[in-house]
């Protein structure tokens, strides 16, 4: 299904209701599982507890919002879950493999081959316009051929409201426009899973409520597997569950 339907199907009146940690049973079709993750930071006198024992597990097609206050540990979690971060204790299998039992490499390709990112901090390469930084994961990460890969970037930038801004680069874009061309670069390649960090953070409502639109369709219509850190309240709506994390430890709702 092409993007633009994917963004009418989102656009429908009827959204899913949020949902806590215990609103149902664990489904059959299990993507992810983190089993007592624990990361401490620091030694001594300055040891920081980030994440203690948490336990969660995620779903394919599934739309999950981890919220919290500031220092909760949320993007700690949201890294120990993806493989940018070795928690201390505890194991992460996703899709039937243990992902830090794997050597660098094969972890490296794994991430590669399933995840797509979206950072707080934008990543952008300064000498690559906004289209081509999309296109590059297609044609590199995919092996995509260049026509294809350049009217797919098109596209997707297209829907996020940058058609205008194609041919532009880094040090041209506003911070929105930054966020909303990593946005554009983590969903094209339509990966397994999306991990984002307040996907949200630098765009205003009208922005941000069609870049969480198109998440949900990411989920919904492609069965991707999408976690997003958050603090916007008026995101929660969109999102299938919605955990908590305080201190390091997750609760319901």
């Amino acid at each position: 299904m092409a993007y633009a339907e994917l963004m009418r199907e989102a656009a429908r009146p009827e959204r899913p209701r949020g949902a806590t940690q215990r609103s149902r049973k664990p489904p059959a079709n299990l993507t992810l599982q983190g089993r007592n993750l624990t990361r401490i930071f620091g030694e001594g006198e300055t040891t920081t507890t980030a994440l203690r024992e948490v336990s969660l597990h995620l779903c394919r097609g599934e739309f999950v919002l981890l919220m919290g206050p500031s220092g909760s540990g949320k993007s700690t979690l949201l890294a120990a879950l993806s493989g940018l971060l070795r928690p201390d204790c505890g194991e992460v299998v996703v899709l039937g493999q243990d992902l830090w039992q794997m050597a660098p490499v094969a972890q490296e390709q794994f991430r590669l081959r399933h995840f797509g990112f979206i950072f707080q901090g934008y990543n952008l390469f300064p000498m690559l316009t906004a289209r081509q930084q999309v296109e590059i994961i297609l044609r590199w990460g995919e092996g995509m051929p260049a026509r294809q890969a350049r009217r797919r970037a098109g596209e997707i930038l297209s829907l996020l409201g940058l058609s205008r801004r194609l041919h532009a680069y880094p040090d041209q874009l506003s911070g929105g426009e930054k966020q909303r061309v990593v946005i554009g670069r983590a969903l094209v390649k339509e990966p397994a899973f999306c991990f984002a960090d307040e996907p949200t953070s630098a765009l205003d409502w009208q922005h941000g409520e069609q870049v969480i639109a198109l998440l949900r369709a990411a989920a919904h219509e492609r069965g991707t597997t999408v976690l997003a850190v958050a603090h916007d309240p008026r995101i929660m709506p969109f999102a299938d569950r919605v955990l908590h994390l305080e201190d390091g430890k997750l609760r319901a709702s």
